[in-house]
Formats: structure tokens, C-alpha cells, sequence
């Protein structure tokens, strides 16, 4: 199983005004670099939890189906399962139906069971491919305060350790982030 995010978000959990403010800047000057920060801490604080913040777009890579037609989704919170493709020994593609599959919200992380008799029968099938969105909606004000905490602490210490080649700005992380990640990870697949 290979999974990519098919699109970036269309904004960040934290905006460079508020992050401005966080850090009690009064100009702008800083704002490009303050944008590259909250970018870089929110792909890294969902890296480290497999969890989306803001609505994006994945595409899950199968190589058949897994024992019980159940398929684990690497990233939550799942908002939709958009399309499923099956992909025959040829390479022709077909789509499974809404009515071919059911989206399982109550496991963590998420799962697709597969009906038994969609698509191809396993002899038949070389791969699958599942389009789905993530993310806890498509504005800040949708994600959870300890992930948008979380944000700024990241992107406040990467601002304030800037220089290069010192042992705190490569090899530390800001006291407190591993308390407000800790009991949000999704497990690992």
C-alpha cells in the first residue's frame, strides 16, 4: 500500500497575521518566512500523527484487496471516499459504485469494506486505486485548538532557531509539542 496527497490544502490551520501576533511582531516584513514555517509545521505535525488538518485530496495504491475486503485509510479524519478504480490484468479501469462499498467511520483509523462480488474477482484484479478527502474541514476554524497550538508552537520555534548549523535549531522540538500530539496519533497500519 502507497498513499499521495493529490493536493496541498487551500489555506493553513494558522495565519501568518495570527502567527504574527503569536510572536508579537509588529511588521510584516517576516511574513514570507512565517508562511514557509506554518507550511513546513503542519506537513510535519501530520506526518506525525497521519492525521490531515485542513481538507486535501489522497489516492491509496493497493495491489489487490487485503484478507475481508477491509482497507484501512492511512490519514483521518475522513470526510468522503470520492472514487474507487480497479484496475484488470490488461490495465483497463473500471469504478466500483457508491453501493459497491461502505466507509467505516467508527474505527481508527478509518476503513473501506469492500462488498463481497464488486469490482473483479481477485484473479483478475492487478491493482486498485482509492481517492478519498482528509482533514477536519476547509478553514482554520475547523481544525481542533491543540493541532492549531501545535502549529504555532512548531513554526514559532523554527522561526525564533533560524540560524543554521546549531545543535538546538536541528535537533530540538519545542517543549510541550509531544504532550499535545501524544493522544492523537492514529495508530500505524
Amino acid at each position: 500500500m502507497t498513499s499521495i496527497r493529490l493536493n496541498d490544502p487551500a489555506t493553513e490551520p494558522v495565519a501568518v497575521e495570527e502567527m504574527r501576533a503569536h510572536l508579537r511582531l509588529s511588521g510584516s516584513e517576516e511574513d514570507s518566512s512565517l508562511s514557509g514555517f506554518l507550511k513546513a509545521a503542519r506537513t510535519h505535525i501530520e506526518q506525525a500523527t497521519r492525521r490531515a488538518l485542513i481538507s486535501q485530496s489522497w489516492r491509496l495504491y493497493l495491489n489487490g484487496w487485503p484478507v475481508g475486503r477491509i482497507v484501512r485509510l492511512p490519514v483521518s479524519p475522513v470526510q468522503s471516499v470520492d472514487q474507487i478504480t480497479v484496475y484488470d490484468r490488461d490495465g483497463n479501469a473500471s469504478q466500483l459504485g457508491p453501493s459497491d462499498w461502505q466507509l467505516d467511520r467508527s474505527a481508527q483509523p478509518e476503513r473501506v469494506k469492500i462488498k463481497l462480488g464488486a469490482g473483479l474477482p481477485a484473479s483478475d484484479m492487478m491493482a486498485a486505486e482509492i481517492d478519498f478527502t482528509a482533514g477536519y474541514g476547509v478553514s482554520a476554524a475547523d481544525v481542533p485548538e491543540n493541532f492549531r497550538q501545535a502549529v504555532r508552537l512548531l513554526a514559532g520555534h523554527w522561526f525564533e532557531h533560524r540560524e543554521a548549523g546549531t545543535d538546538l535549531a536541528i535537533t530540538s522540538l519545542p517543549q510541550g509539542l509531544d504532550r499535545l500530539l501524544s493522544t492523537v496519533r492514529v495508530p500505524l497500519l
